[in-house]
C-alpha cells in the first residue's frame, strides 16, 4: 500500500513540474515577476524610504539644534553686551568721580606750586588820595570800596573803615587757612551732628552721615556757602576748631587786617567782624590762590550724597510703600548770580548774609582792562548788592579809568 501511494505522488510531481514551468514562462513572457522577487524589492524600497525619512528627521533636528544654539548664543551675546554696557556705565560713574578727584589732585599740585606766593602777605597798599565818595555812584550798600588791585588806589570809598559783621565772607578765610595747612583735599570727611548749626538754626542740603572729600567740602563752602561744609573743614583741622579759629586770626594779622576778628569758620556768628578796607586785603590775598579763583568763579557744582527712595511693594494682594537707601545727585549753585551770567570776568567771588550783617558781596574782577576789587557790605535787599556791582561796572566802563588816571597820587595810607 505504501509503495502505491509513493508511486502516485511521484507521478503527480512529474505531471505538475512541466505545468509549473510553463506557467512561469508565461508570466515571464507577459512581464510578470515572481512574487518573492516583488516582495523583496518592495521591502528594499521601504527601507530606502525609511532611511531617507530618518535622514530628513536628522537634518531637521540638526537645523533646530543649530537654530537653538544660535538663539542661545544670541541671548548669551546680548547678556554679554548688556553686562558690558552696565560695566561701561559703572566705569563712567567711577570715571566722573575719578575725574573729580583727578581735578582735585591737579589743583593740589597747582596749590603746592603756588605755596610761596600764597603764604606771603598781601603787598597791596590802599591809597585813598582821590577816592570818589559820592556824586555819580548812588550805591545801596552801607559800606563800599572799589580798589585798583595793581596800584592799590581806591577808586570809590564809602564807610570803608567801619567795622561790621561780615557773615559768610568769613568762608574766604576758612578756605585760605584750610589750604595753608596743606591737608589732603582727597581725604574723606563725614558730616556729623557737630557740624549742625545750633546758633541760627539754618538748614542744609548735606545730610548727616554724608561722606565727602575735603576738596568737595571746600567747593560747597565757597560756591554754595554751605555752613555744614565749612563747619566740617574747621572741625577736621589739626587741633580742632579752636586751633582753626586761632589760625584764621593769625592769617588776618599777617595780611594787615588789623580791624578783623573771627570766632568761627562759617560766619554764622555776628562776632565775625571786619571792615571793607580789611576785606579788600582778604580778596587780594585770595586771588593769589589758583584753587580759590577756580572754585569761587564757578557757577555750579554737583555732589553725590546718601538718601532715601520710596518704592511700592505688593504682598498678599496689598501694596505698601517702603523707603530704601539710594544715592542722590545734588546740584549746588553759586550764591553770586553774576558768576552764571557770562557777562563778568570774575576772578574771586563770595557772598554773605545774616540778619546782623545784611547782604554782602566781595569780588575781584577785570573791568575796563583793569583788575579791581569790589567790597559791598550791608546792602538793603538781596539784589541790591548785585545792582551795586553792576552800577560800579558801568561807572568804570564809562570812563572813570581815564579820569582817575589823570589825578595826582596821594601818599599811601
Amino acid at each position: 500500500m505504501k509503495r502505491f501511494i509513493v508511486g502516485v505522488l511521484v507521478f503527480a510531481l512529474m505531471l505538475l513540474g512541466p505545468v509549473a514551468e510553463a506557467g512561469a514562462k508565461r508570466h515571464a513572457k507577459h512581464g510578470h515577476k515572481p512574487h518573492a522577487t516583488k516582495i523583496s524589492k518592495s521591502s528594499k524600497a521601504s527601507k530606502v524610504r525609511l532611511a531617507k525619512t530618518k535622514q530628513a528627521k536628522k537634518l531637521v533636528k540638526a537645523k533646530k539644534s543649530k537654530a537653538f544654539a544660535q538663539t542661545k548664543h544670541g541671548k548669551h551675546t546680548q547678556r554679554i553686551a548688556s553686562a558690558k554696557k552696565n560695566k561701561q556705565m559703572a566705569r563712567a560713574g567711577t570715571g566722573r568721580l575719578k575725574a573729580r578727584h583727578a581735578g582735585v589732585s591737579s589743583r593740589i599740585a597747582r596749590h603746592t606750586e603756588a605755596q610761596e606766593t600764597r603764604t606771603s602777605p598781601s603787598t597791596m597798599r590802599l591809597d585813598y588820595g582821590d577816592a570818589l565818595t559820592g556824586g555819580e555812584l548812588e550805591l545801596r550798600s552801607a559800606a563800599a570800596l572799589v580798589i585798583d588791585q595793581k596800584t592799590g588806589e581806591a577808586l570809590y570809598a564809602k564807610n570803608s573803615n567801619a567795622s561790621a559783621p561780615i557773615a559768610s565772607i568769613t568762608k574766604l578765610m576758612t578756605a585760605l587757612v584750610t589750604l595753608d595747612a596743606g591737608l589732603p583735599l582727597d581725604e574723606e570727611l563725614n558730616i556729623g551732628m557737630q557740624d549742625v548749626d545750633h546758633l541760627k538754626g539754618t538748614g542744609s542740603r548735606l545730610p548727616l552721615g554724608a561722606t565727602l572729600t575735603r576738596g568737595e567740602l571746600l567747593n560747597l563752602a565757597l560756591i554754595a556757602s554751605e555752613n555744614r561744609a565749612a563747619a566740617a573743614l574747621s572741625r577736621a583741622y589739626p587741633g580742632g576748631r579752636e586751633a582753626f579759629v586761632a589760625a584764621m586770626n593769625r592769617k588776618a594779622a599777617s595780611l594787615g587786617m588789623n580791624n578783623t576778628f573771627y570766632v568761627d569758620g562759617t560766619g554764622l556768628s555776628s562776632s565775625n567782624r571786619s571792615t571793607a578796607a580789611d576785606l579788600a586785603h582778604l580778596v587780594d590775598a585770595a586771588s593769589r590762590y589758583p584753587l580759590v579763583r577756580q572754585i569761587t568763579s564757578t557757577g555750579s557744582y554737583g555732589v553725590t550724597v546718601p538718601g532715601q527712595r520710596i518704592v511700592r511693594i505688593r504682598e498678599r494682594g496689598k501694596t505698601r510703600r517702603v523707603s530704601i537707601p539710594a544715592q542722590r545727585n545734588l546740584a549746588f549753585y553759586n550764591t553770586n548770580a553774576l558768576t552764571r551770567t557770562g557777562q563778568w570776568d570774575i576772578g574771586v567771588s563770595k557772598t554773605g548774609y545774616i540778619d546782623e550783617a545784611g547782604h554782602c558781596l566781595v569780588m575781584q574782577a577785570r573791568i575796563a582792562e583793569r583788575k579791581v576789587i569790589i567790597v559791598l557790605l550791608d546792602s538793603w535787599g538781596k539784589m541790591s548788592r548785585i545792582g551795586d556791582a553792576n552800577r560800579i561796572r558801568q561807572w568804570l566802563e564809562r570812563g572813570a579809568n581815564g579820569a582817575l588816571a589823570s589825578r595826582r597820587s596821594a601818599p599811601p595810607v
